[in-house]
């Protein structure tokens, strides 16, 4: 029998532009693509814990700046200047892709619901 504190593989099937998504995320929080599903996972199902760091391992302050680093970069160009809200614009356009993503998978695992006739999302009552 398997003591509870050793790993065992799952495997799941996305679709590519959403494994790349997810790894871009995992970038930007310092975390390897496994512990990114990880506690994504445990988020969705309302038992989230923030993992204790080891160390070596980036904070969540330095996780996130480095994350936004190279996008910055990328949205500025040394001939050229950009307004605040332009800069702004440009690092959050996938917003309501991501948002609309994680509505949905939040829907699928039944944590969020929808409704027309209250005109907006939900937590779920737990059972």
């Amino acid at each position: 029998m398997a003591d509870d504190a050793d790993s065992v593989a799952v495997k799941t099937y996305v679709p590519k532009y959403q494994k790349e998504r997810w790894r871009e995320h995992a970038d930007r929080l310092g975390m390897s693509q496994s512990e990114f599903v990880r506690t994504m996972v445990q988020a969705g199902r309302g038992d989230f814990e923030i993992p204790e760091r080891t160390p070596g391992t980036k904070d969540g302050a330095e996780a996130a700046s480095s994350g936004l680093e190279p996008r910055v970069k990328d949205a500025l160009d040394p001939d050229d200047h950009r307004s605040w809200d332009d800069l702004v614009s440009a690092l959050s356009d996938d917003i309501e892709d991501r948002l609309e993503e994680t509505l949905e998978t939040l829907q699928e695992a039944n944590v969020v619901q929808y409704s027309g006739r209250h005109g907006g999302y939900t937590l779920r009552e737990e059972p």
